[in-house]
């Protein structure tokens, strides 16, 4: 591992199988606090995968990961006979989940909670937060992503856009140092895209340090501090966006962008 004090987050030499097959392998990148990492690529090149790698909802078979001061060698954390982990080990993976904020491709919204109670949830619950504080933050919250009028409203009264902005909420809530998207906009209708993009947006802009997988590459190239281009379980080539994007540089970036910007 580099310098604890130069990335907040740092990832080294991450791998992980299912079965027979290498998903991810052998990944290493670092991400500077207030910046945003776009991670872009084909289905199932390991994407998620190695997003979910970072807050230890996915469990590698081996690489480091710290975010801030939780550092986890998932060599170190190996489930026991039955597939279970000790107790340190099970820890351990709560600092390291509690150092970031996830926004899901499906929001998972709790159906019988409101708007405002589904974000109040996680400080009450998870945090200790008081009701009184956690709701007023909440309320300050989905102001923040323009849904202050439907604090009250049930997930089924919202459309979709709005319940992943109730989510992107939920996920600042907990006052992560880091905020990870897993293609966000990936279920939304075209026409709901552009609110949610939107809000992210307004997170980088406010300094938030995010890691977000998408497709979106308009975004990426607007809001991107650096982008991963992963393909086969592997970086295949990592810079600013105006050079990944803009002029990427191996065969399989490039094949991969001209498939994709490619008009139907």
């Amino acid at each position: 591992m580099t310098d604890s004090t130069a990335h907040l987050v740092e990832a080294q030499h991450l791998a992980k199988s299912f079965g027979d097959h290498e998903v991810i392998t052998d990944i290493s990148f670092t991400v500077d606090a207030g910046t945003v990492t776009c991670i872009i690529g084909p289905s199932g090149s390991g994407k998620t995968t190695l997003l979910r790698s970072l807050n230890g909802l996915e469990i590698p078979d081996r690489g480091v990961v710290r975010v801030g001061e939780v550092t986890v060698d998932f060599a170190t954390v190996t489930p026991g006979p039955r597939g279970r982990l000790s107790r340190a080990q099970r820890d351990l993976l709560a600092r390291l989940r509690a150092q970031s904020g996830m926004v899901f491709q499906a929001h998972h919204l709790f159906p019988h909670m409101t708007a405002l109670e589904n974000v109040v949830e996680g400080p009450v619950v998870v945090q200790g937060e008081s009701v009184a504080d956690a709701r007023q933050r909440a309320a300050a919250l989905l102001d923040k992503v323009g849904l202050a009028a439907h604090a009250d409203k049930y997930p089924y009264q919202l459309s979709g856009g709005q319940q992943q902005r109730v989510g992107i909420a939920r996920a600042l809530a907990l006052r992560p140092s880091l905020v990870l998207f897993d293609e966000p906009t990936s279920a939304l209708d075209p026409e709901l895209v552009g609110d949610v993009l939107g809000v992210m947006k307004s997170l980088a802009a406010e300094g938030w340090t995010m890691v977000v997988v998408t497709h979106e590459l308009r975004f990426a190239q607007q809001v991107a501090d650096q982008v991963l281009f992963i393909d086969g379980g592997v970086i295949v080539e990592q810079g600013p966006p105006q050079e990944v994007i803009a002029r990427p540089q191996h065969p399989r970036t490039q094949a991969f962008l001209t498939r994709l910007l490619e008009p139907i």
